[in-house]
């Protein structure tokens, strides 16, 4: 468990926006990693994904990790924003686009929030 903790230490504090989810940016196989996908692409946000289907040891370290039951989960700046029912109400309300502008990160939406 160690190297998994390692591994998602290390991808959540090298990339501005991480989501681990089902499938990948491009092929989301499931509909709540879809939803991140889509918001996260509205605002033009660049953004990883991690496939946690490729590897079951990072599907249940990230749950563990997080403390959170399920996937995708976003991570910001290294801090854990939520999953896709937060995220997207985060979106609807405009504050997404706030924290992710307050955290330096800025897509097309964001810089206009």
């Amino acid at each position: 468990m160690t190297n998994t903790n390692d591994m998602i230490k290390n991808e959540i504090a090298s990339q501005d926006v991480v989501v681990f989810m089902k499938g990948t940016p491009q092929f989301p196989q499931c509909g709540f990693s879809g939803q991140v996908v889509q918001i996260l692409d509205y605002l033009g946000v660049p953004f990883k994904g991690i496939n946690v289907l490729d590897n079951a040891e990072i599907r249940q370290g990230i749950k563990d990790f997080s403390n959170w039951p399920t996937i995708p989960q976003v991570y910001v700046k290294g801090e854990f924003v939520g999953g896709c029912d937060i995220v997207r109400e985060m979106f609807q309300s405009g504050e997404l686009a706030s924290h992710l502008s307050e955290a330096g990160v800025i897509g097309k939406q964001a810089a206009k929030a």
